[in-house]
């Protein structure tokens, strides 16, 4: 089993493959709608941060700072 992580054209060229196109395990469900918008403001050289690693987590900059919110406050729980 391939663990690496792979690069947009990788990841196209294996699920291009008939084989590689099957649904693995249980299925998900896909969490409630989010709720409501809120507006934040970043210096700019926070927002390239946050864009950098979001692209290298291959996330959207919104999914990126929800996981971080919901990782401060789940620290804040169990801390």
């Amino acid at each position: 089993m391939k663990t690496e992580k792979m690069s947009r054209q990788q990841e196209h060229d294996f699920y291009a493959q008939p084989e590689n196109q099957e649904p693995q395990g249980a299925p998900r469900r896909r969490r409630p709608k989010l709720t409501e918008l809120v507006p934040v403001r970043f210096p700019a050289e926070t927002l390239d941060e946050i864009r950098r690693r979001a692209g290298e987590d291959d996330r959207s900059v919104s999914s990126w700072i929800r996981r971080a919110v919901e990782h401060e406050l789940k620290e804040e729980k169990t801390g």
